[in-house]
């Protein structure tokens, strides 16, 4: 079981800080969340509450997720990062591969591109991209970025649905392959993490619907051409707090847990000295007792 942290609402000013903390403590990556604005009348409910309300307050800093990880991938060693969610079909894939690729590069491939569809019509409106087909683009655009990030001295096109060009090269390349994770719950998400991802993300469950969801990603998988290739889960669960409860979510099938550390010590995390103490504690109470 590795461990994650969650960096979502935390104000900018900390991010660098408790990246370093998180290294020393031995979490193995940083979870960065992805919204370009927040408007002040939201139309489109938000899927994962049961109100449609978000789980966050306007003037909330959502900076930019690359950006922030070269920051904290400056003043880190080992730590990895992992975007949590990136929207990739507000943006054109071509871009996305040459920021990924130069980040993955910079920080010596310590980095994980977790994507999702999105569910703010306005953010896609703003952007100037169609909310409507946006899963089949992203289909498209994980083929799009690992063509452009080929190791090999070669030229590489594309002709798509949705995208056209080449014969092109790209570089930075990155210097190892950059993972996918694939965020979502609707069946069409679960497919795409089987079939097109390394990897899938969840949102806060209970232990037992992780395992149901691992496993419906599992059965698709097996039934796939990427059959028996590595498989990383990053699950966040609502009823794991213990080295028990983290073993039963490793039974489960996650391969890492995404958390909030200071919340289990009963700290708001309303300052970064909360935020910096519950990351040592869960280091030393949890992290290392599991190795």
């Amino acid at each position: 079981m590795k461990f994650v942290l969650n960096v979502a609402y935390a104000p900018i000013e900390q991010l660098c800080d408790l990246a370093r903390a998180c290294d020393e403590a031995g979490f193995d990556a940083m979870a960065v969340s992805d919204h370009l604005f927040h408007p002040e009348s939201l139309e489109t409910p938000y899927p994962y509450t049961e109100d449609g309300a978000p789980r966050w307050q306007p003037f909330t800093d959502w900076p930019d997720p690359w950006v922030a990880i070269g920051a904290m991938a400056a003043v880190t060693e080992r730590l990895r990062f992992v975007t949590s969610v990136y929207v990739l079909p507000l943006r054109n894939p071509v871009q996305v591969a040459k920021t990924v690729a130069t980040a993955a590069a910079l920080s010596s491939g310590r980095i994980v591109l977790g994507v999702g569809v999105g569910w703010m019509t306005e953010e896609f409106r703003a952007m100037d991209q169609s909310f409507e087909g946006r899963g089949r683009r992203t289909d498209e655009m994980i083929d799009v970025m690992q063509k452009l990030w080929s190791p090999e001295r070669v030229f590489v096109e594309h002709h798509g649905e949705y995208f056209d060009f080449g014969p092109v090269e790209m570089r930075p390349s990155p210097p190892t392959p950059v993972p996918i994770w694939v965020g979502g719950l609707s069946r069409p998400a679960l497919r795409r993490a089987a079939l097109l991802g390394d990897g899938w993300i969840s949102d806060v469950h209970r232990t037992e619907e992780l395992q149901q969801h691992v496993a419906a990603i599992r059965e698709m998988r097996d039934d796939s051409p990427r059959a028996g290739e590595p498989f990383a889960v990053l699950g966040a669960a609502l009823d794991a707090h213990t080295l028990d409860g983290y073993r039963r979510l490793s039974d489960a099938g996650v391969t890492h847990a995404q958390t909030l550390p200071w919340t289990l010590y009963g700290l708001r995390g309303e300052s970064l000295e909360e935020r910096l103490e519950g990351i040592a504690r869960f280091g030393e109470d949890i992290i290392a007792k599991l190795g």
